[in-house]
């Protein structure tokens, strides 16, 4: 990654990759504030804030945003998760400055109307709402809740419907001032851009913003626990998960790795037995969601009533059946995947303008492309049978929506996973 790196003088991190075969740029600002730095009687304003800065500010109206930068063909959206809120661009190289300045606009200068908050606010219901009737989407709130309860890191990052009828346009101008400054906010540009300019450019419309303080939250401690709603669904949806690995933690390459030939595809351990070999699923997966200070590692599967006995206990068997006899021959192909997906990445601005962002967030530098690479090299079966080792060695975290009678209790479960 030819990256450049310049702090300004309020202490944004301005970072570019420059790209200078293509006819376009990917540039956003990324926010090291996310859901897990609310209180709980503000959850959710992170997203909400999300969605107000798009609604006018004192130069432009919401119609106004739209249409200034889709009249150049461009873009912008923004999202939120639980540990940082970015907002993006993209747009052909020339018009760049016109992104820097509706990104510096929405962020230093927006209004918050009341009209605009009151209409958004019922927007933002209607995700929460729709979010709940789609269980293979709750389930994964459900599953961090029960992995991490009664804490910031376990709360979901739409909020709650009664959290967001709470917020006031004051809750949000005050959360701008905490968690949007010069300490928290990077910038990150990749494509066709010139370093210095986008220094400059950056400099003119977020230069005014002061450090703030903000960024420290409450550490994540995973306790797992079990959240089972019975719903009348052809399908159950479920759920089961341990404690997984941080970012900075020796085995979180091994950890990509293990998900991925254990239940990253077609050819995996999970797809070929419990779909293949015994259709007891239409879908099924294994996932890695590392954080700062902690992380989760899960098996997803969507299963009929009949099935879902018969699953759970082949679930906890592959773990330790992958464990004896793992192949070079799969791990090299779980290695393939991961290479060939960064690498792939590379051809895409906004992948690369997202790499380089998260990158200083997580580990306050730009990892070259070789040094990514190698460490998925160097990657051994022994350090894999570690990793299921410390996953199989927590306690399970059990989420299930739908007719969930036939599911063992946890405590059977984690006998299972602790054979």
């Amino acid at each position: 990654m030819a990256s450049e790196i310049t702090k300004l003088p309020n202490g944004i991190v301005v970072a570019t990759d420059a790209m200078p075969h293509v006819h376009s740029a990917s540039l956003g600002a990324w926010i090291g504030i996310g859901a897990r730095h609310e209180t709980a009687e503000l959850n959710g304003i992170s997203h909400l804030l999300e969605h107000m800065a798009f609604k006018g500010t004192e130069r432009r109206s919401a119609l106004g945003i739209a249409e200034e930068i889709e009249a150049v063909g461009g873009h912008i959206n923004a999202y939120t998760s639980r540990e940082n809120t970015a907002y993006y661009a993209k747009v052909l190289d020339e018009h760049v400055p016109l992104a820097v300045d509706i990104l510096g606009d929405i962020l230093t200068r927006s209004v918050f109307d009341g009209t605009e908050l009151q209409r958004e606010r019922s927007v933002v219901l209607q995700e929460i709402g729709q979010s709940h009737d789609t269980p293979d989407d709750i389930i994964f709130d459900h599953v961090q809740e029960a992995a991490f309860p009664n804490q910031p890191v376990g709360r979901p990052v739409l909020g709650t419907a009664e959290t967001v009828q709470a917020i006031t346009r004051d809750h949000l101008v005050a959360h701008v001032e905490r968690a949007y400054g010069g300490d928290t906010l990077l910038f990150a540009a990749s494509g066709n851009v010139e370093h210095d300019r986008v220094v400059d450019l950056v400099g003119t419309h977020f230069g005014a913003l002061a450090p703030t303080g903000a960024g420290q939250t409450e550490p994540a401690a995973y306790s797992g626990g079990d959240i089972r709603v019975e719903r009348d669904l052809e399908q159950l949806h479920v759920i089961l998960g341990t404690e997984g690995m941080a970012f900075a933690d020796p085995d979180y390459h091994a950890m990509q790795v293990f998900s991925t030939l254990f239940g990253g595809g077609m050819s995996s351990r999970l797809f070929q037995e419990v779909r293949e070999k015994r259709g007891l699923v239409y879908s099924v997966f294994s996932f890695a969601s590392p954080f700062l200070d902690s992380g989760f590692f899960g098996v997803y599967a969507g299963t009929g009533p009949d099935e879902a006995a018969e699953l759970i206990p082949v679930v906890c068997e592959q773990y330790h059946h992958t464990a004896e006899t793992l192949s070079e021959e799969e791990i090299e192909r779980a290695k393939a995947q991961l290479k060939a997906s960064i690498l792939m990445g590379q051809e895409s601005t906004g992948n690369r303008a997202e790499t380089l962002a998260q990158h200083l967030l997580i580990h306050g530098r730009a990892i070259p492309i070789a040094e990514q690479v190698a460490k998925i090299e160097a990657v051994d079966a022994a350090q894999i049978r570690r990793v299921i080792s410390r996953l199989t060695a927590t306690a399970p975290t059990v989420s299930a929506i739908g007719p969930c009678r036939t599911l063992e209790p946890i405590e059977r479960i984690q006998e299972r996973l602790a054979a």
